[in-house]
Order: C-alpha cells, then structure tokens, then sequence
C-alpha cells in the first residue's frame, strides 16, 4: 500500500508537510511548543523500548494534557549510544513510531524527547543535568546487567571494574549507579530534594532493586549521603510490557514509501502497551493516569502484576528464543505458526507456570494467556529472535528460574520449562542443530562458553555460577535428572524432534 508520493526528512520544520500526506491514514505530529517546555525527566537508555513506552506516554501528556514540565532529556553512557545521539541530533530529535497489527500500520511522529546527552563526550553535562532543579526523576532501561546486581547474593557486585572505577572517581563515573551518586550528592549540597530514580527495566522489583543498589553504592562513598537517600529518595516499581523489535532497514524503507517520512531510525511496535507503577515519587510526577498507566497505591499490587508477565510473557519469549535459535527460527511469529511448538509454549503457561500465580481482581489469566498467544503471533512486527535472546543472563534467573524454583517447592512439573533452560545451556554454545554458527549478545559469554564446553550434557559446571543460580537448585536430584535428560534430547535429536515428547 503505497500512501505517499511525497518524502521529507525527519526535523520540525517539515512536521506540517509530514502531517498534511494525504492518503488511507494521516501520521500524528507534535502540536505542542516544543521550545516551551521543561524537561523534568532525564532518562538514560534511549533505545527501541524506552521510545515506544514511557516516551510515548510523556508524548501523550505533552500533546493532549498541556503538561509542560515533563519533557525527556536523554542520555546515553555507552559508547554505542553514539548512533542514537547522532541519529536523533540530525532529527531535532523526532522520531517516529509506527504500530503494526493485521489492522494496518499507523504511524505518528513522538517530540517527547527534548536533548540529548552523549556521556562519552561530556560525563559533567550530564552530572549537571540529573542535579538541575528542574529534572524531578532520572528514569532508566539499561538492562538487567546494568544494575550489577547478584541475583544469587542479591547484593551489588561492588567488586566490578565500573562499580570500583566509580567509587574512585565521582566526578567522571562510567556506570548508572556512580552518574546518580554524584548528581545526588549536588542536590544534596544544594539543599534540593532527591530526584525519584524510576526504573523501567524488565525486572521483578526493579525499584526496590534499584534503590538496594544505589544506597550500597553511597553507602561504599559517603554514609551520610547514603542515609539521605534512603530516607528522602524514591525508587517506584513498576511493571511494563511493550513488544518492540530492533528495527530493520526494512522498516525504515516501508516508513519512507507508506508514509513519506525519511526517518533514519523508526521504532516497531504492536498497539499494546501496558506499565503499572507504584505511586512513589520524592518530587514530584506527571499525572500519568490521565494517559491510560495504572497508577497503584503499593509495591504489592505491582507485584502480582510483574509476576504474571514475566512469568508468562517473558519467560514463553525465553521458550520461544533460545530452543527456537537452536531449531533454526528467525521470528517469533514462525514458532507460533508451528503446531507443535505453539502447544509446547501454551502448555509450559497452562501447566507448569499459571498455577503458581497469585490471582488478581479483574485479571482473567487464562484471556491473558491468550492474548499472549495472540501477540506472539503478530506476523507484522516481525519479532527477531536474537534480539529476544539478547543477555540472557539476565533474564533466565528472573523469567525461568522462579518457576522452576517453585515447582521443586511442591514437587510440580518442569519437565517444559527445563527444557527451555536445557535450551538456553546448548544454545550458549553458539551453534545450531544444522552446525550454523550464531553470535551470542551476552556479557557473560566467555564464562558461559568456557563453562558448556566443560560440562557437555552436564548442566552442573554451568548451574555453579553462583551469581545465576542458588543452592537450591544445584542440590536437588529430581531437578538436575530432568535438566541433564533435556540436554541429552537436545543433543540427540535436536530440539524440533524432541518437542513431540513434551507435549500431550
């Protein structure tokens, strides 16, 4: 479907060409002043998530409830964060967001994000910024690697390299926890309140994770500052849930012939989105109620709500990712199209991971099962697997781990979400069931690697990575029986033989 005849470059000067395209669907622009407002969020990790979710939101309050003061200034510390900083410098900082579903393709242009800042280039800029008054919370995704956080010892790895270079050097730290330290300390000093520190991570309890790690961090520099924080600072948790692919040239050129916006960096995504957080904030937040997130009164309600979707979303992405590599799948929506895989995931849900969920008023699980099923299988999104694979160290002991854990608890099945973890040791090694080569995106690699070539199908030296996985699970026969029988069928046959056996 070809809509316009008509390209013009990303930037605000052609925000009205943009908008007055004619054909079957308009592209909503930014009607707001965006000279006329403030930025009280600084957010860093500006990627494909962070655009299609809480800048979309910002967006929304900023185009249709005249919030003024909510603008994001983004952040970057990493130096692959340069692309994005050179991407959105040369769009005045636009970018477009386009939904796809088997309804169509809609497309509107996000001016929510107001600045950039390149850590790398200017670390004081950025310092400066998170200390300013008008900056009320500092929001991040910046994966669960990011928060260097021991899931076996849930303490902070203060004994990594960034996290040592930053308890030395406060004025030019390199990690999230040592920028926050530091601004913190200004505000401090300043007689300012704390900025609320709102993690938008795919983590159970990410604030109460967040708020752990930094007031360790603090705690390491300056006692005094780290009981600041505790008593006066705020970490809301929250929940969130967008599907947001990396986005493909191929999405860039449909963008440009469907649309006639020359954007050089769109962001993907499915029309549903969904974030729960805790009404928590030191100083000060937007009424995001107003633009459709649910607002709760404690960190249990957001609980229950994170415990389903990492349970059951996450952890069938984790399913579907590291078995469907090994089976030589590209897209999430290919697995879904096959049969037998499609029953395999939606039995691990039904049977080994929803009877261990809390109920929750007004939430029907098994529709939202469902509608999992129904969102996996979005054709238009195109779902790489390798980006759903991505850092699975962080992921495996928060999505699959919890329910395996449980299930030993009360002697239940796991036979399924063994497998997944069975998947994920073979998939470590970076070879498929065809002998195809693939690259692994995780920051653990090297150990992980050493580790499988050393256990073959024996999941112990793996499962002896304190950080990853607890005494519970490598003490337990019925456990390690199942892991090790996976492994072998894997091995054996391959992972799109072996599924027939774990179905009914």
């Amino acid at each position: 479907m070809a809509i316009s005849t008509e390209r013009f470059k990303l930037t605000s000067k052609n925000l009205s060409p943009i908008s007055s395209q004619q054909g079957e669907h308009r592209v909503e622009i930014p009607t707001y002043n965006r000279d006329d407002v403030k930025e009280g969020i600084v957010h860093v990790g500006v990627g494909g998530f962070h655009r299609a979710h809480l800048a979309v939101y910002v967006d929304k309050l900023l185009q249709h409830h005249n919030e003024r003061d909510w603008a994001i200034c983004g952040v970057g510390l990493r130096p692959n964060d340069a692309a994005m900083r050179d991407v959105l410098a040369a769009q005045d900082h636009l970018y477009t967001v386009i939904e796809r579903s088997a309804k169509g393709s809609f497309a509107n242009v996000v001016g929510s994000i107001n600045s950039f800042l390149f850590a790398p280039d200017d670390r004081e800029a950025v310092i400066a910024k998170m200390a300013h008054p008008d900056t009320h919370i500092v929001s991040l995704t910046i994966t669960e690697s990011g928060y260097y956080y021991n899931e076996n010892t849930h303490q902070l790895t203060s004994e990594h390299p960034d996290i040592q270079h930053d308890l030395a050097n406060e004025n030019s730290p390199v990690s999230t926890f040592g920028f926050l330290y530091a601004a913190l300390a200004r505000r401090h000093a300043a007689g300012l309140k704390p900025f609320t520190v709102l993690s938008c991570d795919n983590m159970q309890k990410n604030g109460s994770i967040t708020r752990h790690m930094l007031e360790s961090f603090a705690r390491l520099r300056n006692p005094e500052l780290a009981k600041w924080i505790a008593e006066e600072g705020a970490f809301p948790n929250a929940m969130v849930d967008r599907i947001t692919p990396s986005t493909s040239p191929n999405d860039i050129k449909s963008l440009s012939e469907d649309f006639g916006i020359d954007d050089e960096w769109p962001v993907v995504t499915e029309p549903f989105m969904q974030w729960v957080v805790e009404d928590k904030f030191s100083d000060g937040r937007p009424p995001f109620e107003k633009v459709g997130v649910q607002v709760v009164n404690n960190v249990h309600d957001v609980e229950q709500f994170e415990k389903h979707k990492l349970r059951l979303l996450n952890a069938s992405h984790s399913a579907m990712a590291y078995p469907g590599q090994l089976a030589g799948f590209k897209y999430i929506h290919e697995v879904m199209e096959h049969p037998v895989y499609r029953k395999f995931v939606w039995q691990m849900m039904q049977e080994e991971v929803k009877p261990l969920l809390p109920d929750i008023p007004g939430v029907n699980i098994d529709q939202y099962c469902e509608t999992l099923m129904e969102r996996f299988s979005n054709p238009t999104i195109m779902d790489q697997i390798p980006r759903v694979a991505l850092n699975a160290s962080g992921k495996i002991p928060q999505f699959i781990m919890p329910s395996i854990a449980e299930q030993i608890w009360v002697t239940g099945p796991f036979k399924r979400l063994c497998f997944v973890l069975a998947g994920w040791f073979h998939y470590i090694r970076g070879v498929d069931n065809a002998g195809n080569a693939f690259e692994i995106d995780d920051p653990m690699r090297e150990q992980l690697q050493a580790l499988a070539k050393q256990g073959g199908n024996d999941p112990r030296p793996l499962l002896s990575i304190k950080v990853l996985f607890g005494d519970d699970l490598r003490n337990d026969k019925r456990f390690i029986d199942e892991l090790t029988s996976a492994m072998e069928l894997i091995d054996k046959e391959g992972v799109m033989a072996a599924l027939p056996k774990l179905v009914n």
